[in-house]
């Protein structure tokens, strides 16, 4: 099994008496790496599995007579349940029986989904569970091949540096630019033969997203949520217009509000606010919404995951390659907020990291070869934050590190 950002932390995490959820989009390896950390769990359940989830839907007090059963040793029994949100009945048992022996079991749960939790009676069992996620690869897991020739880096506010867990590959195969915004960063993808991807995409597309979500969250008219699931992605990485999307899906706007609620919540959206903290009065105020991973987007367009695609327009793809790439890292970090900055008189600022009480805004351009006219909006926003703001930076396809502002450097996208 190759590394992962989390395993590190994670392999140390569930040592510790707490109940352990690992929450995250299918198919980004949860399962793969429970299985891993947990070799020999005395109880390993896969929700997924209707058979499965019917009996203990069915019968909700299985699961703890099952756990009270393990033979009492000296070391925690771990208990592993994955796809947990199917059967949210889980969750009191898990508390009832760490409540009554803190010391005897090890619980790891894991969902690709919130919604029912959040929308039921279900508690996250605060005060008693710690919280992980995990999301699709990032450059630091999967890494570019350019980035071996570059003898240097440059700091921008999170890491680099993944630590190396015994027994696991180093790195996923490095891959280029190109291949990353036509298929996307999932394991499985990047994993899967070059000619099978789109295939695998579709299917994620039709079955996981569309299947899961009516299953999940019983939406009945899946013809408009497939229309609506069509428009989202077409719109990913853009501002909200819930009117327009509600009038093109034709159904109402609260409706297309909790189908992207839906998104969230089974972790395959997730929104960049607006940049609000400036005395200026004229920025706009609407959210970005984007989907965690470009194979899925495209295909979730009704495109074909394929460079073709990527080519036929790829400076939007690349600035949303960039943002989901930023917003992993800083889930992973677990501190910092991804934001964005437009103004009425038309300043555009793509992402700005707010993290410590610094602010770091960051330009995407699809060039080999920037200059000062691509820097001019991060200038004025540096005027405007002198006291917040060192370092800005444009993210480009430059082949080596340059300044081409006073503070400001072009970043080639291997060095992310």
């Amino acid at each position: 099994m190759y590394n992962r950002l989390i395993i590190s932390r994670l392999s140390e995490s569930i040592g510790t008496p707490f109940v352990h959820i690992l929450f995250g989009a299918r198919q980004t390896g949860k399962s793969t790496l429970l299985k891993r950390l947990v070799p020999n769990a005395s109880i390993y359940l896969d929700l997924s599995d209707p058979s499965v989830k019917m009996e203990y839907f069915t019968r909700p007090e299985l699961f703890i007579n099952q756990c009270k059963a393990i033979p009492r040793t000296d070391t925690p029994s771990f208990v592993v349940v994955d796809e947990v949100q199917t059967v949210p009945s889980i969750f009191d048992s898990v508390q009832n029986l760490y409540d009554s022996d803190k010391e005897r079991w090890r619980f790891v749960l894991s969902g690709s989904s919130a919604r029912k939790v959040r929308s039921s009676t279900v508690n996250l069992l605060p005060g008693r569970s710690i919280m992980h996620n995990l999301y699709p690869l990032t450059s630091i897991e999967r890494p570019f091949p350019e980035a071996e020739a570059c003898k240097y880096s440059v700091t921008i506010p999170f890491t680099r540096e993944m630590t190396l867990m015994p027994g696991f590959e180093e790195t996923f195969p490095s891959t280029g630019l190109l291949e990353r915004l036509s298929y996307g960063e999932l394991p499985g993808i990047a994993c899967a033969p070059e000619e099978s991807r789109n295939s695998l995409l579709k299917t994620y597309s039709l079955v996981y997203i569309e299947e899961e979500i009516r299953r999940e969250a019983h939406v009945k008219n899946l013809t408009a949520f497939s229309r609506f699931l069509q428009l989202a992605a077409t719109e990913s990485g853009n501002m909200l217009n819930y009117a327009k999307i509600a009038k093109d899906a034709a159904v109402s706007i609260p409706t297309i509000k909790s189908y992207f609620q839906l998104l969230e919540d089974m972790f395959i959206c997730f929104r960049i606010t607006a940049f609000s903290k400036s005395a200026r009065k004229n920025l706009l105020s609407t959210e970005r919404m984007c989907f965690f991973d470009l194979g899925v987007r495209h295909s979730s367009a009704g495109l074909k995951a394929c460079p073709d695609t990527v080519l036929a327009n790829p400076g939007p793809i690349f600035e949303q390659w960039v943002g989901i790439e930023l917003w992993k890292r800083l889930k992973y970090m677990g501190e910092g907020q991804l934001h964005y900055l437009r103004s009425n008189s038309g300043a555009e600022i793509d992402y700005i990291i707010e993290c410590r009480n610094k602010y770091v805004p960051i330009e995407v351009k699809w060039t080999e070869y920037p200059d000062r006219k691509d820097a001019r909006h991060l200038e004025w926003f540096m005027r405007e934050n002198r006291k917040k703001v060192e370092k800005a930076y444009v993210i480009c396809r430059c082949k080596m590190p340059m300044e081409i502002s006073e503070n400001i450097i072009a970043v080639p996208y291997h060095l992310l």
